[in-house]
């Protein structure tokens, strides 16, 4: 079922499909399609939610409206009391993962469990100020038209290795008008909000968290990252195949790890 909700600033797209106990997979500025074929796989067992979240894609955004990761929060929170098939397990991916933290702070009755795939809080390591400039840097660079130079500076920031000519393959000449848009959503309205935003760790110590780190990630800004997040609330990392987006590279893999860090908090699939 595809479908809208009208939220605060905010026109919702989500999608729903499956059957059984409620399972949240959201990212930013990824958006619904990039989870479907990991959702076609769990749509078996459980009713699988995906959203484009505001101002990406499909959910449209009034103009002035911003992408805060309270105010993602509260469009899950939103989507989960109106499709009432809660409390849920919320995987968020990247910044997906931020709105899923802001959503366990802001709204812990809708969920059971959190997932937080791999979060860029820049601020929780000890260089935050170096990096935050540089983000500040490459966001500047990007929005004046310096497209490929400021995904070079995102990719050497963020430590995953990718040769000059890849980027320019991937991200000059003609491209998409809607990947286009979403890029320069996120580098606009997203990034410097997700990376910026510092956890309330004793509120997150009342819910149950997961932190999930890609297997091939070692190294990069999100394992330390996510190590930094897991570290402060006194938990082990769980790890999952591929690395940062290892649920679109290997969504099959991806999807049996997930069924079993389900089962290990208790989340019963329906059969």
């Amino acid at each position: 079922m595809n479908n809208t909700l009208k939220v605060s600033e905010a026109e919702l797209y989500y999608e729903v499909r499956g059957s059984g106990p409620l399972l949240v997979l959201v990212g930013a500025p990824m958006d619904a399609d990039a989870f479907a074929p990991l959702a076609d796989l769990l749509a078996a067992v459980y009713t699988v939610l995906t959203t484009d979240p505001r101002g990406v894609k499909r959910s449209k955004l009034e103009p002035g409206g911003t992408s805060r990761p309270e105010q993602r929060a509260d469009d899950l929170a939103a989507l989960i009391r109106y499709v009432d098939a809660g409390p849920a397990v919320v995987l968020g991916s990247s910044g997906g993962a931020v709105s899923a933290l802001a959503l366990a702070q802001g709204h812990p009755d809708v969920v059971r469990t959190v997932i937080a795939h791999e979060p860029p809080l820049d601020r929780l390591l000890p260089d935050a100020d170096e990096l935050l400039a540089k983000s500040e840097k490459l966001m500047a660079d990007y929005l004046a038209g310096d497209v490929t130079g400021a995904w070079k500076q995102f990719f050497a920031l963020a430590n995953i290795q990718l040769p000059d000519e890849v980027v320019e393959m991937m991200f000059g000449g003609e491209r998409d008008p809607e990947q286009e848009a979403t890029e320069r959503f996120w580098f606009g309205h997203e990034m410097r909000e997700s990376i910026t935003w510092l956890p309330d760790v004793g509120k997150l110590r009342a819910v149950d968290i997961v932190v999930g780190i890609g297997e091939e990630s070692t190294g990069q800004l999100c394992d330390r990252t996510s190590t930094a997040l897991a570290e402060r609330l006194g938990i082990e990392p769980t790890r999952f195949p591929g690395d940062h987006t290892g649920f679109v590279d290997h969504p099959e893999a991806f999807a049996k790890a997930l069924r079993a860090q389900l089962a290990e908090v208790g989340f019963h699939p329906s059969v």
